[in-house]
């Protein structure tokens, strides 16, 4: 049987224009050439890549309606996010309305500053011609808001130029959803990082932006990372990327996609010219740098080398893997190691990062009752349906991933005597399974947790299940202060013991005392407190957010108040106990000289 290309099908056109800015409302006209003869299906995604959770996208689409040759085609709903078009002898034609006020990185949003959207929210699959070529034409919304506005996306231009209004297209339908669109006033500067431009583009108002800064750091990151998986040849697995970024007063986020990355973050993360040259990084702007160095090496991690269960994605219910830990986790081991091989920030300012992932894990009991396997199995109806007890039932394949993917590093390092590490695993994983995944490329195999689990066994020139079923597959702690000590990396706990606590973490919003967390075994829910109850009193001093540590602190480790509290609408009143402080507060700090360091930076291992 003939394989069916983008160059023997019609392709799939689509139109997208803001309809209506102020009312959030995106109109989208779909156009099939040559429709199924027995009636075409058409479907939108569930959920979107890089976000593992059923999103129902098909709840914004506000109404719809088909045509052919000027005739009305009945259209049936057939599940919740999919319609059956009636057959028809010519071409089809369907019109729809997508609500679009969404201010995340995950769907879409638009008023009269400006539109964003994925492709997962707005365009509508054509059942048996995902492999077509796609079109696109993004149209220029007729408010006079809009008529300043320019397109940033990493689509190739099919009529368009670059940054305007018109045409874009795409191979397939895998293709078109896996490259957001920003439109509006941005700002806009372009750097290139070993040959390969990249579009830097701020959307949001940041006076005084030192776009300038900001794009010789992002060029470090890119080219480090680039250089890490290609050391040879420097050959980046795109020809153009473009970083997409909304400035908001507070937020935070990101999402990869195969050229590009759609990010969010509070105006004061981004650096400014009136910065002080010399100065050094701001806690902000190194959290933002964190972010595009996350997200950009899923470039490689997740976008091209794929668990199996990706490959390919079916978008319309969940895609199950136990590998998040590894392409999540993983990914967030190496961000902040690519600021330090980037000459970004010090070895110390590193340390300080990882220590506080490390108390960050140590805080949660959910890390003694869930394996990182199991998180990344459970991520659809766990980690992203997070509730008051998560901190005490699950454990995040983000954070403890990433220490695991150290000390799997570290262990790799100390059984090749210094030779091989997890980068070589990296790399490995990127030779074998990832260069499928250049673009324009057929699907690739995607990697198994077998293979996985066998390709570290290589590198290492060891068997490593005892370390997979005890830290991957199980729950033990990891013995990171025995891990480390050898490259010269002390590991302090400097928790305050004396300092009293009810350990429970109070809600950030409001002018309540209301608990939002009771950690378990803690002096809270040791006298019943429960995740929100609203404290009113202790020994009769009334408590809100800012004096409860001034109030705990007249008294010892040990000592007994009485806690009023309401619990829905009736008080109560508890006889609580105070314990020592149990917030773990670890440090990493490099030991005297003369002893052998920890290998942060390219080549070092060797």
């Amino acid at each position: 049987m003939k394989k069916t290309t983008s160059k023997n099908k019609p392709g799939v056109h689509y139109a997208i224009v803001g309809k209506d800015l102020a009312g959030h409302m995106l109109e989208v006209t779909l156009t099939v050439e040559q429709p199924a003869p027995e009636g075409q299906l058409l479907s939108l995604p569930a959920w979107i890549p890089g976000s593992y959770m059923i999103r129902e996208f098909s709840r914004n689409i506000v109404r719809i309606r088909a045509e052919s040759g000027g005739q009305a085609v009945p259209l049936t709903k057939v599940d919740k996010h999919s319609w059956q078009a009636a057959p028809v002898s010519g071409r089809l034609t369907v019109v729809y309305e997508v609500y679009a006020w969404d201010l995340s990185v995950r769907a879409a949003h638009m008023d009269q500053t400006h539109a964003f959207f994925n492709g997962t929210s707005v365009f509508l699959r054509v059942a048996g011609q995902e492999d077509a070529q796609h079109v696109v034409d993004i149209q220029r919304p007729a408010d006079p808001a809009a008529k300043t506005w320019r397109v940033a996306t990493a689509l190739p231009e099919l009529k368009a130029r670059r940054y305007g209004f018109g045409t874009y297209a795409a191979a397939n339908y895998d293709e078109l959803i896996d490259h957001p669109v920003e439109m509006g006033d941005f700002a806009l500067a372009t750097f290139k990082a070993h040959g390969v431009p990249h579009d830097v583009v701020i959307t949001g108002r940041v006076p005084g932006l030192d776009m300038a800064r900001l794009c010789a750091d992002l060029k470090a990151i890119c080219e480090t990372q680039i250089a890490f998986f290609e050391p040879k040849t420097r050959r980046a697995p795109m020809n153009r990327y473009v970083f997409m970024t909304m400035a908001v007063g507070d937020g935070y986020g990101g999402l990869e996609h195969r050229a590009s990355t759609a990010l969010i973050c509070a105006r004061a993360d981004l650096p400014t010219a009136a910065t002080p040259k010399g100065a050094e990084i701001s806690e902000g702007y190194l959290k933002f740098l964190g972010l595009c160095s996350h997200e950009y090496f899923h470039t490689w991690n997740v976008k091209r080398i794929k668990p199996a269960a990706f490959a390919p994605y079916d978008l319309s219910t969940e895609n199950y893997t136990p590998l998040l830990w590894l392409f999540e986790g993983g990914t967030s081991y190496y961000d902040d190691l690519m600021l330090v091989r980037a000459g970004i920030i010090g070895e110390p300012a590193y340390y300080k990062l990882l220590g506080k992932t490390v108390g960050g894990v140590l805080r949660g009991a959910g890390r003694l009752k869930q394996s990182v396997a199991d998180s990344s199995f459970d991520a659809w109806g766990k980690y992203y349906r997070q509730d008051e007890n998560a901190a005490n039932a699950i454990v995040s394949y983000y954070t403890k991933g990433s220490l695991v993917c150290m000390a799997l590093d570290l262990t790799i390092r100390a059984k090749t005597a210094g030779k091989k590490s997890l980068d070589d695993v990296m790399q490995a994983l990127w030779q074998r399974y990832g260069r499928d995944f250049y673009e324009g490329a057929a699907r690739g195999a995607g990697v198994t947790p077998a293979e996985v689990e066998a390709l570290c066994d290589e590198v290492a020139g060891a068997r490593l299940k005892s370390f997979f079923d005890k830290y991957v597959r199980g729950t033990e702690d990891l013995p990171l202060a025995k891990l480390l000590a050898p490259f010269g990396v002390k590991y302090s706990d400097d928790r305050k013991s004396a300092k009293p606590s009810l350990d429970a973490n109070l809600g950030r919003d409001g002018a309540d005392a209301k608990l939002a967390a009771v950690h378990e075994g803690g002096a809270a829910h040791a006298a019943g407190l429960s995740a929100g109850d609203l404290l009113v009193a202790i020994d009769g001093l009334r408590v809100t957010p800012g004096n409860l540590d001034t109030l705990l602190s007249r008294y010892k480790v040990g000592a007994a108040v009485e806690v009023h509290a309401f619990r829905r609408d009736e008080l109560h009143t508890f006889r609580v106990t105070l314990q020592g402080d149990r917030v773990p507060t670890v440090t990493l700090a490099l030991e005297a000289a003369g002893k052998k360091t920890l290998p942060l930076r390219p080549g070092a291992a060797r």
